[in-house]
């Protein structure tokens, strides 16, 4: 047995310093680069405290041809969430917090759907998916960027949306509660939430380029654009701006592959960087236990033998091929970014691109280099999510130009344009007007002024709303009731497409006329 256990503990060993050659990492980014369009994507690999890997592909910018490096700056999107409850926990290292403290000693004004949910909603609560709220719940007050939305409207906003779920049974993504997050973050520290990750993460962990938010860059040099290929074609888009400075706990975060080698290494030497302790190890440790189950199974399942799937503390929590792995993945218009962690190994991946879907490369490129760490089957991820994608895009484009091809040739005639005309009002959304611009129905969103778009009549009493926003595919049905006189009293709304992004929530909306 004790020869069985020194054979065992040499192939261990061997795995565990087993490196992915760099050129190998290369070939997998360049293949990705020419079979599908896309920018740009950055790659980096930490492994044993060491940087074995730091390097930019393709185009920052295809309008200026600017090319991207291991310094140049991409949006992270979620992978934000891990700073957040780092911050968090930086805050309950220092005695100022406790993960269990409720939320209301803290925001006094918060709010949910329920009065026992609102008295029991713990700091932990906030940040696992778990609040019994749908997937995406609120988000249309942040995407698309340019609402007027505070932290205020966000505090209050819980208590109109209709949950889905019992109170801490089941895992729904969100966002807006990293947002209150962050707010605890600065009632608790005095400082708020950008500030506090640059002065209190950052700065420890010698990311001098990075910052909360993407008007907090002290350079506008380096910095990666959005771009999409939803239309069918690369596009440079609008970046995602914030200057109000909101959604940043849950999203906000610009920052270079080589800046987050820092941010893997902290993380895989249980919170210490450079002698430095930004985290307790016992906190971070924390950060990747289980807090919310999404499923499990005592079979393995899919092609890594996966037993569970579950969150933590900012982080997404699963086995692949007996490796305990935690990651996150983030997506805003036009950027993406997925960081891997294998404590085991101690190798940190994260790879971070500037195009949406663009064949999902920040899927596909991590998966390969994934796969040749933990000796995983060779599953051919670019062919298999390329396949998907056509698959999908073909079925939604289906369906997206039935609904066009009937709006026009539907008749009109008889439509009376004044019976919809008129203001709508939802309880967290706020106003929209249904206004008639020289014979034509359009809607507009007073809090949300980019949903603005004309109203095309479908069938029955429905319409189809194409937006002037179109650096996403959002184009929405609205839904009116009409009273005993055919005049309209509320307006329900979905999206169009089968693959709208789930931040546009618009079936969360219960707009009645006011006015």
């Amino acid at each position: 047995m004790r020869i069985f256990a020194a054979i065992l503990l040499t192939f261990c060993t061997s795995i565990t310093f087993a490196q992915v050659d760099p050129a190998y990492i290369d070939s997998v980014v360049n293949a990705s680069l020419e079979s599908v369009e896309q920018a740009g994507i950055a790659v980096a690999v930490v492994q044993d405290g060491e940087v074995i890997h730091s390097k930019g592909y393709g185009l920052a910018s295809l309008e200026t041809g600017a090319k991207v490096d291991e310094n140049t700056l991409f949006s992270i999107a979620s992978n934000s969430k891990a700073f957040t409850t780092a911050s968090l926990g930086m805050l309950v290292d220092q005695g100022k917090l406790n993960w269990n403290d409720k939320v209301v000693d803290i925001i006094p004004e918060f709010r949910m759907y329920d009065p026992y949910v609102t008295e029991h909603f713990t700091i932990v609560d906030l940040v696992t998916h778990r609040s019994g709220l749908g997937l995406g719940a609120g988000d249309l007050m942040f995407i698309p960027d340019g609402s007027n939305f505070k932290v205020e409207d966000v505090l209050s906003s819980f208590q109109y949306q209709e949950p889905v779920s019992e109170f801490r049974t089941k895992y729904d993504y969100d966002n807006l509660l990293y947002i209150v997050a962050g707010e605890v973050i600065r009632r608790v520290s005095g400082k708020p939430w950008d500030e506090f990750v640059e002065q209190e993460i950052m700065a420890p962990l010698g990311m001098k380029r990075s910052a909360g938010y993407l008007e907090n860059l002290k350079s506008n040099k380096n910095i990666a654009q959005p771009h999409s290929t939803e239309n069918g074609k690369l596009e440079q888009i609008n970046e995602y701006k914030d200057p109000n400075k909101i959604f940043g706990p849950a999203g906000g975060i610009y920052a270079s592959v080589a800046d987050l080698t820092h941010w893997m290494q902290m993380q895989l030497n249980s919170g210490t960087y450079n002698g430095d302790t930004l985290l307790q190890a016992e906190t971070q440790a924390k950060m990747w236990q289980m807090q919310t189950l999404i499923w499990s199974s005592a079979i393995g399942q899919g092609v890594y033998n996966t037993h569970y799937n579950a969150y933590g503390l900012g982080w997404d929590l699963e086995d692949k091929n007996g490796f305990s792995i935690v990651s996150h993945t983030g997506g805003m218009p036009g950027m993406l970014s997925h960081t891997v962690l294998i404590p085991e190994l101690n190798v940190g991946i994260v790879v971070l691109t500037n195009t949406a879907p663009g064949g999902l490369a920040f899927v596909s490129v991590m998966n390969e280099i994934v796969d040749a760490y933990i000796d995983a089957d060779d599953a051919d991820w670019m062919a298999r999510i390329d396949g998907y994608l056509k698959r999908s895009a073909s079925d939604a484009d289906e369906v997206v130009d039935a609904v066009w091809e009937t709006c026009k040739n539907a008749k009109t005639d008889d439509l009376k344009l004044e019976d919809f005309e008129g203001v709508y009002r939802d309880d967290w959304f706020g106003e929209v007007e249904i206004e008639n611009r020289d014979g034509k129905l359009w809607f507009v969103s007073k809090r949300s002024p980019r949903l603005t778009g004309e109203m095309f009549y479908y069938q029955a009493n429905t319409f189809a709303i194409k937006w002037n926003y179109r650096e996403m595919n959002c184009d929405a049905f609205a839904s009116f009731t009409l009273d005993e006189n055919g005049t309209a009293t509320e307006i329900k709304m979905k999206g169009i497409s089968p693959n709208i992004d789930f931040s546009f929530d618009f079936h969360d909306l219960d707009l009645k006329r006011v006015e």
